[in-house]
């Protein structure tokens, strides 16, 4: 099956804005690439307008993604924090419907790095919380034809989901009306026994993949199962993009959220271009 390879600006910038969006994305597809991440850590950082004018010239195919920052909360915080973060979310939905993205994806819980320990009554509780608070953004999300689609996270960024098991309980009810999930092939490296059973497990809910390699750099050449990770998407009939996730070092809260201590590559263009050539080759 053949797939849209695509890429995260998070790789080259942070935050992405109106002012250097467009030469990124012609910058992008001159690589090679057949679609964008594009990362709205801000109502307002980019807006429609410049993404429309950027993807025609580039053919570029669009997919939104979102930043859960400290004080994006959807479960155990107070009225006005939830609130403020179901408006962010919003925004990225409206983006998604004005750029003709078709997904919205994301650790959409809590913010990144938030750990606690939970006993099994605190955890099916903090699985209630999420799915009234997020069930109204899945309505919005479905009419506007965009789905979100949540992002389990390894244990040391998040305690809530780290499984694909764990996602599929917490977002039951919501899973397939405007909610799937989005899988990254860096965590599923460090939380699941098997990457491609945990594909296999999310099945027809999986709606958007990211990869990269197992120390965060390009894919390739690492020891990650590539191969079975692409058996088990055409096992289960995914025909979603493989979009490559890493990040520049050059901004400190992004550096520090990703914990990218070290290069990845000799240069960002090189870790691109590298991933692009063997997703091409599988």
């Amino acid at each position: 099956m053949q797939r849209l390879i695509g890429i995260n600006t998070w790789v080259w910038a942070s935050p992405l804005t109106d002012a250097g969006l467009p030469s990124l994305l012609e910058h992008i597809a001159a690589l090679g690439f057949d679609a964008v991440e594009l990362p709205l850590e801000n109502a307002g950082d980019f807006s429609a307008a410049t993404v429309r004018g950027a993807l025609e010239r580039t053919g570029l195919r669009p997919f939104i993604v979102g930043a859960m920052a400290p004080g994006r909360e959807l479960l155990l915080a107070d009225g006005p924090t939830i609130a403020a973060t179901q408006e962010y979310l919003r925004a990225c939905i409206r983006m998604a419907y004005d750029v003709g993205a078709p997904a919205v994806c994301g650790p959409f819980y809590s913010h990144t790095g938030r750990v606690w320990r939970m006993d099994a009554a605190e955890r099916a509780e903090a699985y209630r919380q999420l799915r009234g608070n997020l069930a109204p953004l899945a309505a919005e999300a479905a009419e506007a034809g965009v789905v979100l689609g949540i992002e389990p996270l390894n244990r040391y960024e998040t305690s809530l989901l780290n499984t694909t098991e764990q996602a599929l309980e917490a977002l039951d009810p919501l899973l397939g009306n405007g909610v799937g999930l989005a899988l990254d092939t860096y965590h599923l490296n460090i939380e699941e026994r098997s990457s491609a059973a945990a594909i296999r497990a999310a099945g027809g809910h999986l709606v958007h993949l990211q990869v990269c390699g197992n120390d965060r750099g390009a894919p390739g050449e690492d020891q990650t199962d590539w191969a079975g990770i692409i058996k088990a998407l055409d096992d289960v009939g995914y025909a979603g993009p493989i979009n490559i996730e890493s990040f520049t070092a050059d901004n400190a809260s992004i550096a520090t959220a990703a914990s990218i201590w070290r290069p990845l590559a000799p240069t960002q263009d090189r870790l691109a271009a590298d991933g692009l050539a063997f997703l091409r080759s599988l």
